[in-house]
């Protein structure tokens, strides 16, 4: 059953271009990702959004993700209320909607 990840992120004020490339640098090749895009939101505002071919995936490319996420700490800013530097969703697709 395909699932989505979802991951919103801050990114300090100046490091936009730091963090598009640290993006562009990363090593994608998740077991069962179909695909991922990057999302500008707002001003130094963006999210990551994944589609996987299994929410098993998702949970097995975890500790591969956080090692990701580790080599772009220093771009992002804490989001607060206790979030820390992401706030991270995932799940099943429950339902598609057609165009």
């Amino acid at each position: 059953m395909t699932a989505f990840n979802v991951v919103r992120f801050r990114v300090k004020p100046g490091r936009d271009e730091a963090f598009i490339e640290a993006h562009r640098r990363a090593n994608r090749a998740f077991k069962g990702m179909v695909r991922g895009s990057l999302v500008k939101t707002g001003d130094r505002s963006y999210c990551l959004v994944g589609e996987w071919d299994s929410f098993e995936s998702i949970v097995a490319a975890r500790p591969q993700m956080v090692g990701v996420l580790d080599t772009l700490r220093v771009e992002l800013e804490d989001l607060g209320n206790g979030l820390g530097v992401t706030d991270a969703v995932s799940g099943n697709v429950l339902l598609e909607l057609k165009a």
